[in-house]
């Protein structure tokens, strides 16, 4: 039964297959008028036709968005993840669960500006980002009303998707006729690769399935040497040459291509609770995630390396589930971004045949000492002594429970 009370509704929108379905499903189930919201995030796709798609399906033109959000996603979602160093499930650097909060913020920006009474989103009811999408949602305008066709509707395969499209004239592109081999998701971050033939997690992945990187075997057979400078945790130059956030990561991107990095084949456990097999490609992330830890490793104290280490599980749990907007991750944040003042100075890394390897850092606010740490004389600078009573204090429980259970 659908809501008759649905006058408008802002759908995020690809101009894909699935996305161009749901235009018109909504038009035609719900009666309603429906504005499209397309994200730049740097997926390399070229937006233009999704405006004109738009356009042949009776969207107006001023009902049609599309925003460049390569900088406010990389500035203000992408950077301060990478300062928690966050990883799911200790692997997944949550390319995909990263840009969701960004397009649900903009996507309610643009349902207030056009009073619109509801927002749309093309997610399966098996996968999390409905429920990115959605807890996105609610946090930003607690009332609105979501639309999740794949939730409601009766087309429940690629082939009924495709009968649908045919039957409103909605132009199928050849690739898409019979089943997909697998699915893809794109941004400036990374590239998720899912289904199909990539469903048996014995298999290993094709390499047709790789867009992002070159294979590693087939990567130059001569090292990089690149460096990245941070300031308060975040990257500002690569090679000494000044960068904007988004400009860095694009950057970097292209070095990880060219030698292979960033590729990583993981199953997971989705939020909905089942396990899924996905395939990754994050690059230039996988450099820039390992520069930030080397340049924490001098500047760092040790307490606060340390408590880092225990928050960034939890907090990337809360990104891939959705959980952008909650208090508990902004609570997070302001405790990372604490630890960041003095996460300054430049890392130099050896990039070869899949690998990122450290090779230098330095800090104009480094905490390492060579007078404290010196094999050779330090001059008194650490007393050897005090080591003694420092092992024995420490010791004390253990000796006495030896002597209890001897």
């Amino acid at each position: 039964m659908t809501d008759s009370s649905i006058k408008r509704v802002v759908l995020a929108y690809s101009g894909g297959l699935d996305t161009s379905v749901i235009l018109k499903w909504l038009q035609t189930e719900y009666n309603c008028e429906v504005v499209t919201f397309t994200a730049d995030l740097g997926q390399g796709e070229e937006l233009e036709p999704a405006r004109r798609k738009a356009e042949m399906a009776g969207v107006k033109p001023e009902h049609i968005f599309i925003d460049d959000l390569r900088e406010e996603f990389v500035k203000d979602y992408v950077f301060p993840m990478m300062r928690a160093n966050a990883l799911y499930e200790g692997l997944y650097l949550l390319g995909t669960s990263i840009a969701r909060p960004l397009i649900a913020k903009r996507q309610i920006e643009i349902a207030k500006l056009v009073n619109a009474d509801a927002v749309s989103h093309g997610a399966t009811g098996k996968g999390n980002d409905q429920v990115r999408f959605e807890l996105g949602y609610y946090a930003l305008a607690p009332d609105i009303k979501v639309i999740a066709p794949w939730r409601e509707w009766d087309l429940t395969s690629r082939t009924k998707l495709i009968e649908f499209a045919e039957a409103h004239q909605i132009p199928v592109s050849k690739d898409k006729r019979g089943e997909a081999p697998f699915s893809t998701d794109a941004n400036l971050l990374h590239t998720s690769s899912e289904g199909k033939v990539l469903e048996d997690p014995w298999d290993e992945v094709p390499d047709y399935v790789y867009s992002r990187t070159v294979n590693p075997e087939d990567a130059p057979d001569q090292p990089e040497t690149i460096t990245i400078d941070f300031e308060r945790g975040d990257g500002v130059a690569l090679n000494g040459q000044a960068m904007s956030p988004a400009t860095l990561l694009a950057a970097l991107n292209e070095l990880g291509r060219k030698h292979g990095i960033g590729r990583l084949d993981l199953v997971e456990n989705r939020f909905v609770g089942m396990k899924s097999r996905g395939m990754y490609e994050t690059p230039g992330g996988t450099i820039y995630h390992l520069a930030h830890r080397g340049i924490e490793q001098i500047t760092l104290d040790r307490g606060a390396a340390h408590l880092k280490d225990e928050l960034a599980p939890r907090y990337a749990e809360l990104v891939y589930n959705g959980f952008w907007f909650s208090p508990e991750r902004e609570m997070l944040q302001a405790a990372v971004d604490y630890s960041q003042e003095k996460v300054a100075g430049t890392v130099r890394l050896k990039l070869y045949k899949g690998n990122v390897i450290i090779t230098g850092r330095k800090s104009p606010h480094s905490l390492y000492s060579e007078k404290v740490v010196t094999f050779e004389d330090d001059q008194g600078a650490y007393d050897q002594r005090d080591a003694a009573g420092f092992i024995k204090l420490n010791a004390l429980r253990l000796r006495l429970l030896g002597r209890r259970d001897r």
